[in-house]
């Protein structure tokens, strides 16, 4: 499996970059709003991530973070004027906690324990995303969480060996990212079979 690391590290990162181009074209025709805070936690992480993926030797797969993280703060760039949410205090209050675990990390001794935290703030990224999500599926871009999921598997096997802390964080990326996939996809099916319910028995009566 080692040998073909680097082409499961190239194939991530391509996935990584296609899994942006979706979102940013459906954030710049006003379809998907993404959410603030969320996206600047994610942008602040994706740095953190990359540095600690590194300091524990990672190879090919810190390549995968390394684009994760430029593409992220660029998203966070273009939520500040089209996006929304980030500015409540309960925000505030989420990413004071997500402060905490980029805290934990940079404290930590150990690799792994350093990953963990990552991860409690990018849950904390997650949460804060999730009641818009549910709420208005439609203004998130089910393909870039698709994608993003099937590029935390790849850098999974572009790490080449049996490593926890070095497999920990994508293979969390593929499970978080799958599962915000789902959950659009079922609440727009859900949503849909409303409208087409309120639609058909709103219609007339045929005489």
């Amino acid at each position: 499996m080692s040998e073909f690391a680097p082409v499961f590290g190239i194939v991530a990162v391509g996935v990584a970059v296609a899994d942006t181009i979706p979102y940013v074209r459906d954030i710049l025709r006003g379809t998907t709003r993404p959410h603030r805070g969320t996206w600047f936690i994610w942008g602040v992480l994706a740095i953190v991530v990359t540095l600690s993926q590194y300091s524990e030797g990672a190879s090919w797969s810190v390549l995968v973070a390394a684009a994760q993280a430029g593409l992220t703060l660029g998203v966070f760039v273009l939520s500040i004027r089209r996006g929304e949410g980030g500015f409540s205090s309960v925000d505030g209050v989420m990413m004071a906690i997500a402060a905490g675990g980029v805290a934990g990390w940079a404290v930590a001794g150990e690799p792994i324990v350093a990953t963990v935290c990552v991860i409690v703030a990018d849950l904390v990224a997650v949460t804060m995303m999730m009641p818009k999500t549910y709420r208005d599926p439609g203004s998130e871009t089910l393909s870039t969480f698709g994608l993003a999921s099937l590029s935390g598997a790849l850098a999974v096997c572009a790490v080449g060996h049996v490593d926890v802390g070095l497999v920990v964080y994508p293979a969390y990326l593929c499970v978080v990212n799958g599962s915000i996939a789902l959950v659009i996809y079922k609440r727009r099916l859900l949503l849909a079979g409303r409208a087409t319910t309120r639609r058909t028995v709103a219609a007339p009566a045929r005489s």
